[in-house]
């Protein structure tokens, strides 16, 4: 399998963590792949983002109700962020937690956030481009 999966202590918020394959040429990283993502995401995705931050700008607490809501795939291209989760769904029992982790371009690291929770990020390096699907 060429990705790790991890429920954080929000079930819903899942850590990934993709296989790198490299050589003296350089890395080749498979991001996404729907048959192998279908049990930890809910729902198709239906928009993709470029993102770009300068260091300290704080992104967030993002989220959409209803027929607009979604769950959002980040991953971060270039640079560092320390990306946030926090549950507001009135109905879970986990209501009010929220999780972190530090996304790099490093660590190529990838956070799945279900919807029905906020997610926010802070920049931490001088730059930092990320794709959010």
């Amino acid at each position: 399998m060429p990705f790790t999966f991890q429920r954080l202590d929000i079930p819903e918020v899942v850590l990934i963590e993709p296989q790198v394959f490299g050589d003296t040429r350089g890395f080749l990283v498979e991001t996404y792949k729907q048959s192998e993502f279908a049990p930890f995401v809910d729902g198709e995705f239906v928009q993709e983002n470029h993102s770009k931050s300068q260091r300290g700008t704080l992104r967030g607490l993002h989220f959409q109700l209803g027929r607009y809501a979604q769950g959002k795939l980040v991953r971060v291209i270039s640079g560092e962020i320390f990306d946030v989760a926090v549950d507001i769904r009135e109905d879970s029992p986990t209501r009010g937690k929220w999780v972190s982790t530090v996304l790099s371009a490093e660590n190529r690291r990838i956070v799945y956030i279900r919807h029905g929770a906020r997610t926010a990020s802070a920049c931490l390096a001088r730059q930092r481009k990320s794709f959010i699907r």
